[in-house]
């Protein structure tokens, strides 16, 4: 097994402040996608791939929070960038940019919804 996530599904209360928050951090689009368990949002990515996807969902039975499972989304080149904007999109920085003992740099903070996000990067 190369890679054991799948995909990641981020619970949140108000799709379309999610979907502005993350679209506006990530400097991307989320492509809302029709699903019957409730408001569901793609971010990027390659098509074919099995591996490595994330979404925005909004419906019964999902809640966001700072407790439990913790996902990192990908920073980019330098993590800097997108947490630049977090705060002025809504969110909150509660670790600032930390060094990862050689595995690069992480920071983390919570969204417009209440979920604990983490960033990783190479630099």
């Amino acid at each position: 097994m190369a890679n054991a996530i799948t995909w990641v599904e981020i619970p949140v209360k108000d799709f379309e402040r999610a979907k502005k928050f993350y679209e506006t951090i990530l400097k991307t689009k989320i492509q809302p996608i029709p699903t019957p368990r409730g408001k569901w949002g793609s971010f990027p990515f390659e098509m074919g791939e099995v591996n490595g996807g994330a979404a925005i969902v909004e419906g019964k039975g999902y809640e966001p929070s700072t407790k439990g499972s913790l996902v990192y989304l990908s920073g980019g080149q330098d993590l800097s960038k997108p947490l630049s904007r977090v705060e002025e999109a809504g969110g909150k920085i509660i670790l600032p940019k930390t060094e990862n003992g050689g595995f690069g740099f992480i920071a983390l903070f919570t969204d417009t919804e209440g979920n604990k996000i983490g960033f990783h990067s190479q630099k």
